[in-house]
């Protein structure tokens, strides 16, 4: 099958809900069909879903992480802060269970610690996480009781490098906070039950990268899934008829078989979003950006240290960066577009900030 980036950035608009937004009562459902949210600002991970839901409520994702269980927050894909459905915990644990990178002899040289204490950290966090939600001195202090002080230490000298282990087994997810603290507890004592996982999780979350991150090469998925390359292609090969091959504008990708078609017909979309930082389809398009692009560079877009910018997405299609600052009780919001916008996109990046800032400035840098 034969595809053109334009239609893959028709469907992908689609599959990331930015063509039209949902009501409310689909944002869980959103949730899901991102694969999560990135959240290592939780600002961002709220932006996500508010640009594709309507009606939404400001503290929605607050509520549903710390009062209705409904989201949880743990460190996921990549070893990075997501926000996932509650109901799908046990496919997710499942699948970032199949992790070994912390087993290997190179990650215990880098970050000191034997094997053995590895072991005892991760037990000593499961039983001091049995009460309330810890902060993370205090799980370090409880952790030090049960295992030694030079374990305790461990945990207060990096923020997460030893905490994502314990993460990845299911021992531990982020509670509500202590002021401007967070804090820890154990899944089995914070979330509801949730659906059982598939026999094989992994093989479920390729197919659902795939439904909304695809067409993708091996090394795109490995990459995503936090995997080398190798790994990755032996997930692939593992789901056997249900992705094929496809050629994009005369490059090999894989996407899921039932989607194929639904890509070649996508017929193209109109309209504006600004999508946060992190967004999860500026996610998806790491590896071949420069295809979803009207002009400018992927380097505009991706930035060092690996942060992502805001993105102008006009017409399914990235067109520019922006930024908001608030300063002396003014917001105003800066726009670059790559290329000169038609007066219909310029009018709809207008109803874009009035709908994401109120009465803000808008300052175009064109």
């Amino acid at each position: 099958m034969k595809l053109t980036w334009q239609q893959v950035a028709a469907w992908r608009t689609r599959a990331h809900s930015l063509d039209v937004r949902r009501p409310a009562a689909d944002a869980l459902d959103v949730v899901s069909e991102l694969c999560g949210l990135h959240a290592q600002l939780m600002s961002s991970a709220e932006a996500t879903l508010h640009a594709r839901v309507d009606g939404l409520d400001p503290d929605f994702v607050a509520t549903a992480l710390w009062e209705d269980r409904t989201l949880v927050k743990t460190w996921s894909m990549r070893g990075t802060l997501h926000l996932l459905p509650s109901r799908e915990y046990p496919l997710w644990q499942a699948g970032f269970a199949t992790y070994r990178h912390y087993r290997k002899p190179i990650w215990h040289r880098n970050f000191g610690i034997t094997a053995e204490e590895l072991d005892e950290l991760l037990d000593g966090v499961s039983s001091a996480l049995d009460g309330d939600p810890l902060t993370r001195f205090e799980l370090a202090d409880e952790v030090a009781a049960r295992t030694s002080p030079h374990i305790g230490e461990k945990l207060r000298e990096s923020w997460g490098a030893y905490l994502k282990p314990a993460s990845f087994q299911g021992r531990l997810v982020f509670g509500p906070g202590d002021g401007r603290l967070v804090r820890f507890t154990r899944p089995d004592r914070w979330l509801p039950p949730g659906e059982p996982a598939p026999e094989d999780a992994v093989a479920e979350i390729a197919l659902r990268f795939f439904a909304q991150q695809g067409p993708a090469t091996r090394e795109e998925f490995a990459r995503w899934w936090g995997v080398q390359p190798a790994e990755g292609g032996r997930v692939l090969k593992a789901l056997g008829d249900r992705i094929a091959p496809v050629d994009v504008a005369g490059e090999p990708y894989w996407m899921r078989a039932d989607l194929v078609e639904a890509v070649r017909d996508a017929e193209p979309v109109t309209g504006v979003r600004l999508l946060p930082a992190f967004d999860q389809y500026v996610v998806a398009a790491t590896r071949h950006a420069a295809r979803l692009m009207t002009g400018g560079t992927p380097d505009r877009v991706y930035r060092p240290q690996g942060w992502l910018s805001p993105v102008l997405l006009v017409d399914g299609l990235m067109a520019g960066i922006w930024n908001r600052e608030e300063r002396g009780g003014k917001t105003t919001v800066t726009v670059e577009p790559f290329r000169s916008l038609s007066a219909r996109a310029r009018k709809a990046v207008l109803a874009e900030v009035a709908r994401t800032a109120g009465s803000a400035e808008v300052d175009w840098v064109d």
